[in-house]
């Protein structure tokens, strides 16, 4: 059974839904709801990665996150920690994170890959090439696919060697990180090349600009495509990511792709 990852973002400044669940009590209500809509693990997160955006404090974080995390675990949810920050993955085990989600693949701090050894949590390794100021000015690749698993392959070399099994590990091409229109569609193409590295594989292309961009049909390119149609589109690549594949997807709407894997399944019979 494919894993769906719920999105709680805890932030002023998220692309989507920045704001909306800044509020502990309308972020662990969100995070609730995403469960009853089926999701399957829930990905909270801190501190935006949207393109452009600011660095944020390890103690703001911290205050964000870690009322949330205590009092979904408590309701009995799965949680992983979305964050950057060694301190931050290592206070949100502690308040009961099971998975560690770390867009960077340990690469933005270098404390992170021992804090997550020692704290036992599975560690989701995203593919990345700089923070979010300025990750467009390295897009750029030959062979996206195959470019991407080449990187996360050190990744997973990295972590093995600071004491994380294999089993813990997941990866995650990085949909959107340093990776502009085409390429994001180039690495989902290619997605048997990160499957073929070993460890489960997570897919997040919730709501991102380069769906968008596809969706506005030559239309001018500031032209609005609405959270309904990224989230219809996002069902469709959720849903030919697990049939690549893919071990989990993170959504911004779960029931939409709950509905759409329902339907793949049904059609493989």
């Amino acid at each position: 059974m494919t894993a769906i990852w719920g999105i709680v973002n805890v932030t002023p400044d998220s692309f989507s839904d920045g704001g909306r669940y800044l509020d502990v009590d309308r972020a662990v209500a969100r995070g609730l709801q995403l469960r009853a809509d089926g999701a399957t693990v829930l990905d909270i997160g801190g501190e935006s990665t949207r393109p452009g955006a600011e660095r944020v404090g390890t103690e703001v974080e911290q205050e964000r996150v870690i009322p949330v995390i205590e009092q979904l675990v408590a309701a009995g949810v799965p949680v992983s920690i979305d964050t950057l920050n060694a301190a931050t993955a290592a206070a949100a085990v502690r308040a009961g994170a099971r998975i560690v989600n770390d867009v960077s693949g340990g690469l933005a701090d270098p404390e992170m890959r021992a804090a997550v050894a020692e704290s036992g949590a599975d560690f989701a390794i995203g593919h990345w090439r700089g923070f979010s100021a300025d990750m467009y000015a390295k897009a750029e690749y030959h062979r996206a696919a195959r470019e991407v698993a080449g990187e996360l392959q050190e990744r997973i070399g990295e972590a093995a060697a600071s004491g994380i099994a294999p089993s813990r590990l997941i990866v995650d091409p990085g949909i959107g990180f340093a990776k502009a229109g085409a390429q994001n569609w180039d690495v989902l193409r290619g997605l048997d090349e990160i499957v073929a590295l070993g460890p489960r594989v997570l897919i997040g292309t919730s709501r991102k600009r380069f769906l968008a961009e596809t969706l506005r049909h030559g239309a001018p390119a500031d032209a609005d495509v609405s959270e309904e149609r990224r989230d219809l589109a996002t069902a469709v690549t959720s849903a030919l990511a697990v049939r690549a594949g893919v071990w989990a997807v993170r959504v911004h709407d779960v029931a939409s792709t709950r509905d759409a894997l329902a339907i793949a399944r049904a059609w493989e019979g």
